[in-house]
């Protein structure tokens, strides 16, 4: 972790989830999360762990890979600065479903679910910003793989097969 909090304070205005807020908001926040330094290939979120925090892109790239029934690892996305990743841990206490791993030397922001709640209840208008950025962020991506799934049934099925076969079976006496 790096102690240095405040040296990012003005690269929190690069991070779309943090614009919104006022000057005293952001050093506030600082004050509460952790700024985590990474060099390449070091894991930063392992599949299948279990975090209740998230994480902002400073500076560099993280990948996000996850790893087939055979072991071998599927690049999803690359993730960079001003981006933010593993949000859904802010409100679910679930497994993770990829592995993040630096993609180069990286800074990343660092938001426990209780960092996140003490903020909230301290500048609400500010937190309830940031909640709303951070749903739209998990909307977006949540439409991003509902589009990419589509995409592949529509490549790999044909819908007049499939009208077909409903057909013969809902109207066959």
């Amino acid at each position: 972790m790096i102690e240095d909090k405040m040296s990012f304070f003005n690269d929190l205005a690069k991070i779309l989830i943090f614009k919104v807020l006022k000057e005293e908001e952001k050093k506030h926040l600082l004050k509460l999360c952790d700024i985590c330094s990474y060099e390449k290939n070091e894991y930063v979120i392992s599949e299948g762990s279990v975090q209740t925090h998230m994480f902002a892109v400073i500076k560099g790239t993280v990948n996000v890979v996850v790893k087939e029934k055979s072991g071998k690892q599927v690049f999803i996305s690359a993730i960079g600065q001003g981006d933010v990743f593993g949000e859904a841990g802010i409100f679910l206490k679930v497994k993770r479903t990829a592995n993040v791993i630096s993609a180069e030397k990286t800074v990343l922001l660092r938001l426990e679910r209780k960092q996140m709640l003490e903020f909230i209840k301290n500048h609400k208008e500010a937190g309830i910003k940031i909640l709303m950025l951070i749903i739209y962020s998990l909307l977006r991506k949540l439409r991003d793989a509902n589009q990419e799934i589509a995409f592949e049934r529509k490549s790999d099925i044909n819908q007049d097969d499939i009208d077909s076969i409903l057909e013969e079976f809902l109207y066959t006496e």
